[in-house]
């Protein structure tokens, strides 16, 4: 399962540094160095079978204990001691302006004064702007909006994936990719339906009703797809669907004579009309050799069929892509457009969509790859390890590939990298898949969003040269928020005096924001670094670097609970694995081991891969070590204790003890709808 996309610390990346010298201290200062020796020899000292005698006030007798057992220091503290000196913030790869009203208000404006067919791109950058105010519920609602408005097919089929995803479906288990949610706005067989209709999206689809309507068919299982078919005509390709009395010329290939009526296969297209009644030869025959034209006998005649009828039959796949191939080679508009519905029906999975891209793309069929490429970011993030989706939206290549039928867009781009950047932020497909963003914006929100958040992954990445190229790319397109990438990549180049001042620059020429003096506290020390950071708080008191920040030197002052009020103040609010992490530590060090097990539960309910103490141990290790340490609960305990934290509305302390019920049983659902609950709280 992956990650929960809670607002800015649930990323499952630490934003703080780990002193990874060990229990001396390193850079923590001496009162640091002495709070961890003295923590150090108590561990050491610990005997076996002794009984805790510190409980949570909140707790229930326990109906039994288990004896405390000796832990390796190394294994609680692998990594030592948080150090200011190596503590950062992260860089937040969304746009951030200096004043959000103004931008919301700015966009609002667009939207307003925009046409119906370019209301769906200023929802999008509405979307990138509500993105810098981590909530998932107004970035999902201008999803939708830019859905509503969509015209074109591709637009719609990225957006309706989009949203799917948002939605974490392809984590439940029994859902194929293309089942439809009973309404137009992600109906996959509504998606390939081209047109601005924004009244209907919420309107049930053709696949929940069970009708056929227009050129739309439902395809077996219950997926959707689409079709220009209305009935089913011929028997794959056996006859020639003419009278012979009706039939006047005949198309030779190899030994097969196939008789058609000269009439309709002119009909076909200005090319087959003046080849049989303009002034070539072949208006004087009555046999035309058709060997040399790369379709056989069984192809020409199922077009001779449609040529009568213009409809495809029951033709096999085979047959189909040879008429498709045709059509293209004589301009047969008509004929093309049914074999690209008639073959974009068939797409309904991975395999099948594989196989069929390549046609389309090398056939120009706009249809059938925007059904493939539907079925492709419908199986996302899954589809992402494939060797060839990756290599076909990766590579400039197949960038121009996409863009010659029409189906490569900033919308697409931006849809992949974002879920690439979520996956694994510094692989080198992230990279390719931001640069082939960067090549697709044309507006300047779009080129600040490309590069900023280049310049982020790079970061991530310690190419700090080209970090700092891409910030400065952003910012000069003006995204002020980036400064902050160029000051870091300047910090971590060796140029820490170029960063304090880029920051001083910043603060005096805008009005300041938290974020601001966040930042130049990194670049400063003593008295300064503090007031810096009281300002960002001030400012701002979401931030939750300062608190973090804060409480760390009051641990090197050996204040370890004033260390855990500060705390306590972020996370009263606003629950990040990270501030959980911090007070976690804290809480070890105070021998507040029950504490530190609440906080680690809870933690790995928000992100379950969360890898603690700067990725030297994953947290269940963790829970592992502590549990000895702690009373032991039996199943009706943990009932007590869940009644007792859900009335007093401690949300830590019940997503804790719901994480150790459904460790000790995972199959309560009743466990994970009180989890569920408690997340949307």
């Amino acid at each position: 399962m992956r990650s929960l996309k809670f607002p800015e610390g649930c990323k499952g990346t630490q934003v703080y540094a780990i002193n990874p010298t060990g229990g001396e201290g390193g850079g923590g200062g001496g009162c640091g160095g002495k709070v961890g020796e003295k923590f150090l020899q108590h561990l050491q000292d610990l005997r076996v079978n002794s009984i805790r005698t510190k409980s949570n006030r909140n707790s229930h007798p326990p109906t039994n204990q288990t004896s405390r057992t000796n832990v390796p220091v190394e294994s609680l503290l692998p990594a030592g001691f948080p150090t200011v000196d190596l503590m950062e913030p992260q860089i937040e790869s969304c746009l951030k302006s200096v004043d959000f009203v103004e931008s919301l208000a700015a966009v609002y404006k667009k939207v307003e004064s925009s046409s119906q067919f370019e209301k769906s791109e200023r929802f999008l950058e509405q979307c990138a702007v509500f993105k810098g105010l981590c909530d998932p519920k107004l970035v999902r609602s201008s999803l939708r909006s830019a859905r509503q408005h969509a015209v074109d097919v591709h637009s719609k089929v990225v957006l309706a994936s989009w949203l799917r995803f948002e939605r974490r479906e392809d984590e439940l288990i029994g859902l194929s990719a293309m089942d439809c949610c009973g309404r137009n706005l992600e109906c996959p067989r509504a998606c390939l339906v081209p047109g601005y209709d924004p009244e209907s999206v919420n309107d049930p689809c053709v696949c929940s009703r069970g009708e056929l309507e227009g050129d739309v068919l439902m395809g077996d299982g219950g997926e959707c797809s689409t079709s220009n078919i209305d009935e089913v005509h011929g028997g794959g390709g056996g006859g020639d669907g003419d009278d012979d009395d009706d039939c006047d010329m005949s198309f030779c290939i190899g030994d097969d004579e196939i008789r058609c009526v000269r009439c309709n296969v002119a009909s076909l297209s200005r090319p087959f009309r003046a080849m049989l009644y303009g002034e070539f030869k072949e208006s004087r025959r009555e046999k035309i050799n058709f060997s040399q034209n790369g379709i056989s006998a069984e192809g020409m005649r199922a077009a001779m069929i449609f040529s009568r009828t213009k409809k495809l039959g029951s033709f096999e796949l085979k047959i189909v892509l040879e008429l498709l191939s045709l059509a293209n080679r004589f301009f047969c508009e008509e004929l093309k457009s049914a074999c690209d519905a008639h073959l974009a029906s068939l797409v309904c999975d991975l395999e099948e969509a594989m196989m069929l891209i390549e046609y389309g793309l090398e056939e120009d069929a706009y249809l059938l790859v925007a059904a493939c490429l539907q079925v492709i970011l419908r199986e996302l993030p899954f589809s992402m390890h494939n060797p060839y989706v990756m290599k076909l939206f990766c590579g400039s290549e197949g960038r121009e590939r996409l863009a010659s039928v029409g189906h490569a867009s900033f919308l697409l781009y931006y849809f992949l990298s974002q879920i690439a950047m979520e996956e694994e932020i510094k692989s080198n497909n992230t990279v390719m898949l931001l640069e082939r963003l960067g090549e697709c914006a044309t507006e300047d929100w779009q080129k600040q969003l490309a590069y900023h958040q280049l310049g982020v992954v790079m970061l991530e990445r310690t190419e700090y040269k080209d970090a700092q190229k891409w910030f400065e790319e952003a910012v000069e397109a003006g995204h002020v928020y980036s400064s902050v990438g160029v000051a870091r990549a300047k910090y971590n180049r060796g140029h820490k005096y170029s960063a304090y001042k880029m920051m001083n620059s910043l603060i005096s020429d805008h009005t300041p924001v938290g974020w601001m003096y966040q930042e130049r506290s990194l670049y400063c020390t003593g008295k300064e670094k503090l007031m810096d950071l009281n300002t960002a708080t001030e400012l701002d008191p979401t931030l939750s670097f300062p608190y973090k920040c804060r409480a760390v030197l009051l641990v090197q002052e050996n204040k370890l609970e004033s260390a855990i009020s500060e705390l306590n103040k972020i996370i009263g609010f606003k629950v990040s694995p990270d501030c959980l992490e911090l007070r976690a530590w804290i809480s070890i060090v105070l021998e507040d081991y029950e504490g530190a097990l609440r906080d680690v539960r809870a933690l790995l309910t928000l992100d379950p891969n969360y890898m603690m103490f700067y990725g030297k141990k994953h947290g269940d290790q963790l829970v592992e070590l502590l549990r000895p340490l702690v009373q032991q609960y039996s199943q009706a305990d943990c009932w007590m204790q869940l009644y007792d934290r859900w009335s007093s509305v401690d949300d830590i302390g019940s997503l804790a003890v719901v994480h150790q019920m459904l460790a000790n049983d995972s199959r309560k659902s009743l466990l994970w709808f009180r989890q569920s609950l408690l997340l949307l709280r």
